[in-house]
């Protein structure tokens, strides 16, 4: 029987300063940002900044089936704008999925790297670079690599061991708060439908007051600062105008992520030639004037339209088309 000792998790291996950083930013996080993803990832970089000194610093989240968003970036001391990438098979973003591990520039002199889409100051080449997969725990099976957090320097040799494993262990921590309010997020909509608020898929209207909401506040900010007596406190309220902004794009980036990706499944589980046929049924045209678009036979046109119903599984022909329509409006 395995000694307590062994059942013990292992010590990580990094210096007594750096232990330090680690440990406090444990605590800090656990206080401060367990419902704040921006002032999370924001945290998360300055403390990497403590520990080695870092140019570029982002996260990123997978989204459907080739697409990754990036809530949060930083470069050269400035925040960067949010963004969408769709990611091919050669980048960081597929090594990951496929190795499931920490990609370092060191494992291919930066092939995996320079193979995806730039980010940052895409003027100035990244010379070290440390991309670490964010885990979602399973109940069962192996856990699900939902994201990515990666920083990078123009200098070569950054990224010592010590640096990296410290990486590795926030990029965890991080993760695990996600992955914690995401849990909490199913245990609500497990419950009966119809009693009380259930948390929903994101909506155009989710989106709508979002927004109205919090461009108000940013507008009251604005308006506040107009009448202000001094530069000074002119200035400090428009920096704080600017972190209201870098946040409200952030917010948008994380909320995209819980939008039904039900119509991009369904879609990508047909065969090529009956997506074909997918897009004009999406137009509403009839099975002959498909037929004349395609240049294929009618015969062939039925086939591909009950196919397709049949792996869309819904009511008829017009849901199918809406839901054609949902896909190609992403």
């Amino acid at each position: 029987m395995p000694s307590d000792e062994s059942r013990k998790p292992a010590r990580l291996r990094v210096n007594a300063e750096t232990t330090l950083i680690l440990r406090e930013a444990f605590h800090k996080i656990d206080a401060n940002y367990r419902n704040d993803h921006y002032g999370l990832y924001d945290y998360a970089r300055a403390v990497m900044s403590k520990i080695v000194a870092l140019d570029h610093f982002y996260i990123g989240f997978f989204h459907g089936a080739n697409r990754v968003r990036y809530p949060y970036g930083y470069d050269g001391g400035m925040h960067t704008d949010p963004e969408s990438h769709i990611y091919g098979p050669h980048g960081q973003a597929a090594w990951l999925l496929k190795h499931r591990q920490t990609y370092r520039m060191q494992y291919d002199n930066g092939a995996a790297l320079n193979a995806g889409v730039a980010s940052g100051d895409t003027s100035r080449a990244s010379a070290d670079a440390v991309t670490t997969p964010l885990f979602r725990r399973a109940r069962e099976g192996e856990p699900t690599v939902f994201g990515m957090m990666s920083m990078q320097s123009y200098q070569p040799n950054t990224f010592d061991d010590n640096s990296v494993r410290a990486f590795e262990w926030l990029a965890d921590l991080v993760a695990r708060v996600l992955t914690k309010e995401a849990e909490d997020l199913d245990a609500l909509r497990r419950l009966p439908a119809g009693v009380g608020d259930t948390p929903s898929l994101v909506t155009a209207d989710h989106i709508v007051e979002l927004l109205s909401s919090r461009v108000a506040g940013v507008r009251q900010r604005a308006q506040d600062a107009l009448v202000m007596p001094d530069a000074g406190s002119m200035r400090e309220a428009l920096q704080r105008i600017v972190t209201d902004c870098w946040q409200l794009q952030s917010d948008l980036v994380e909320l995209t992520l819980n939008i039904d990706n039900g119509p991009e499944d369904r879609f990508r589980s047909l065969t090529a030639a009956e997506q074909g046929v997918a897009v004009l049924l999406g137009s509403d045209m009839p099975n002959d004037q498909i037929a004349r678009e395609l240049g294929i036979s009618l015969h062939t046109v039925k086939t591909h339209v009950r196919n397709i119903l049949a792996k869309y599984r819904m009511n008829g022909r017009a849901a199918v088309a809406e839901d054609v329509k949902k896909h190609l409006a992403r």
